[in-house]
């Protein structure tokens, strides 16, 4: 009969022990000491989610100024639903660069939307809980949360540095 997954872990810290390494360890020791030896090794897709990851999230984080002096998120997302050649629907994510001179506006508009939405989920997400704690706490006290923006928005537009003073 073929071993499990966790009977094959549970071996390599068994080799781990049998090697006379450091005893008591971590997990993080024993992982380490399993791929230096060859007796673990992440599997292809692993890897490539792992740097997939890295990657989106250095795109998030990369900005420029625009001509207006603006510091501008460079490059989003936005979500694709794309048929595999069984039927079967699977989504992806696409990456659009705010800079390139080739970006189409379609693109840019479905990008700019989805950050809309993920907007909206957080904002729903804390109205929920906003609502629990209301209907639920022990104190009798309520907490109000605005969900209208604009005064928060223009006050963002203001300026932080005077000139002259």
């Amino acid at each position: 009969m073929a071993k499990t997954k966790t009977e094959l872990l549970q071996e390599i810290v068994a080799a781990y022990r049998a090697a006379g390494q450091t005893w008591p360890a971590t997990a993080r020791a024993i992982g380490g000491w399993a791929i230096q030896e060859g007796y673990w090794k992440a599997p292809i897709k692993n890897q490539i989610d792992q740097c997939a990851e890295e990657i989106a999230a250095a795109m998030r984080v990369e900005f420029f100024t625009d001509p207006q002096g603006r510091e501008v998120r460079k490059k989003h997302p936005y979500r694709e639903l794309v048929e595999l050649p069984d039927g079967k629907h699977v989504q992806q994510f696409l990456w659009i660069d705010m800079e390139d001179p080739n970006l189409k506006h379609e693109e840019a508009e479905l990008a700019l939307q989805y950050g809309r939405k993920l907007i909206i989920g957080d904002c729903k997400q804390l109205k929920t809980s906003v609502d629990s704690y209301n209907d639920n706490n022990k104190h009798g006290k309520y907490v109000e949360v605005s969900f209208d923006f604009n005064e928060d928005m223009a006050e963002s537009e203001q300026p932080t540095v005077y000139p002259g003073l």
